[in-house]
């Protein structure tokens, strides 16, 4: 029986996890359900109702149990705490790429590096040239993000007709452009700064380097400690997430991919999804063309599908052109382009970054739905132009 259960269920399970494709497929799947619920008669009221109201019946950001100032809504522990996981597994993938990745060196990592730049300003300036005039300002950070998973899914579709070394390329870009959503996020999008809390956290982080310094194993006290520095970043005024990255980069870096890999699964399979579930509950309204006709739409949509490639390219160019870069091997222009569409998939950091920057509603359904469709349109054309734009024989290496 065991052994039944395991070749019907388990294995394929397993297989489907370990696949590249299988994050984006998950992901798409939990946004259709979620935009389902949240527009059927009989749920959308109700869905969007679970994920938005506080456990104290008030829209209230924190809930107080005694001394203690948490997350009062489903949607908030997910956006605050869980999503705290999820950049603490970006913050180790950037650390171990720092030390012995493509970001290791400057020569390494000058073009991902540039290129990330460049594909968070462009898109930061065509949405500004849309919303330079309009209450929309706050969002010129939703499309200068990148969704690594589905970007890298995407690309594994492709299979050889995509060469390994713009693959990493793409890898290290979007790793870049995490960092710079992260500091963004905590820069732009936090609130009334508390310099108590504040000081706790750089205490907090004090110890850290300390146990780190005596090469204390790293364990339960550890973890402790990192709880305890969320709990004083969510009550700071900076966001709650940026916590993940700080503790990440404490993580020595021996301990990095044993701690990547434990977490993989855990934040790709069980907190994406819940994310995508909680976050995409959009409502579409019945003049859902006539609302999507408007300056925040257009310059969400125009800066990611354009502006990303665009910003991408124009700082590859330029390196190139002054002999500072090479492009990756076997790559050509065209397939750098084909990189850079592909980047233009704002999706989760995206729809992340646009909870944070509105706070009504119905400015952030406009934003989500904008991401969705520039996201949908920059998957599609960037499949199609790398389709095309090489041969498998030209590229025999995955």
């Amino acid at each position: 029986m065991l052994n039944f259960l395991r070749h019907t269920f388990l294995h394929p399970l397993t297989e489907f996890i370990h696949d590249s494709r299988a994050i984006g497929i998950v992901l798409l799947s939990c946004t259709f359900v979620s935009l389902l619920l949240a527009n059927m008669p009989f749920s959308s009221e109700g869905y969007r109702h679970f994920w938005e109201t506080g456990f104290n019946g008030t829209q209230e950001h924190h809930v107080h149990l005694g001394y203690l100032s948490l997350p009062n809504s489903p949607l908030i522990v997910i956006n605050d705490l869980l999503m705290a996981l999820f950049f603490f597994l970006a913050g180790m993938e950037i650390k171990r790429e720092m030390v012995s990745g493509e970001l290791a060196s400057i020569k390494k990592s000058l073009l991902p590096v540039v290129a990330a730049i460049g594909g968070m300003l462009v898109p930061a300036i065509l949405f500004m040239l849309f919303n330079s005039n309009s209450l929309y300002t706050k969002g010129w950070a939703i499309p200068t993000a990148t969704d690594i998973a589905f970007t890298l899914g995407v690309a594994s579709l492709l299979g050889n007709r995509v060469p390994v070394a713009l693959k990493v390329f793409l890898t290290a870009l979007a790793i870049i452009d995490d960092l710079g959503a992260i500091v963004v996020i905590a820069v732009f999008y936090g609130g009334k700064l508390q310099l108590l809390y504040l000081l706790g956290a750089g205490i907090i982080v004090g110890i850290l380097l300390l146990l780190n310094r005596f090469k204390l194993p790293f364990g339960l006290g550890h973890i402790v400690l990192g709880s305890l520095l969320w709990y004083c970043m969510f009550n700071s005024g900076i966001h709650a997430t940026v916590a993940g990255v700080i503790f990440a980069f404490l993580v020595p870096a021996r301990l990095l991919e044993k701690f990547e890999l434990k977490l993989h699964t855990p934040v790709y399979f069980l907190i994406m999804p819940i994310f995508a579930l909680a976050n995409t509950a959009i409502a579409f309204p019945a003049n859902s063309l006539q609302a999507l006709n408007s300056s925040l739409s257009w310059g969400i949509v125009v800066a990611l599908f354009i502006g990303k490639p665009l910003g991408i390219c124009l700082s590859s160019f330029i390196l190139t052109r002054f002999n500072l870069a090479e492009l990756p091997n076997g790559t050509c222009w065209k397939q750098l382009i084909g990189a850079g569409i592909l980047a233009g998939i704002g999706f989760t950091m995206s729809i992340f970054i646009a909870t944070l920057a509105f706070p009504s509603a119905t400015e952030q359904d406009i934003a989500k739905i904008s991401v969705l469709a520039a996201s949908l349109l920059a998957m599609i054309v960037g499949f199609i132009w790398l389709r095309f734009s090489t041969s498998i024989t030209s590229n025999p290496t995955n």
